[in-house]
């Protein structure tokens, strides 16, 4: 749930082009992802890999 607000609050400060609102806001986004991902189980470093797979 988290993860979706604060990706909304991004996507809202990147429309009205405030840069340091985009900046608090993409790292609320980043932070709740990475809690998201441990409460998953999931590595970060598994992510990154998929990033790299897909755009190869």
């Amino acid at each position: 749930q988290k993860v979706g607000e604060e990706g909304v609050e991004t996507a809202l400060a990147a429309t009205v082009h405030d840069r340091e609102e985009l900046t608090n806001e993409a790292s609320d986004l980043m932070y709740h992802l990475l809690v998201l991902l441990q409460d998953q189980e999931l590595d970060l470093t598994a992510v990154i890999e998929n990033l790299r797979k897909r755009h190869k």
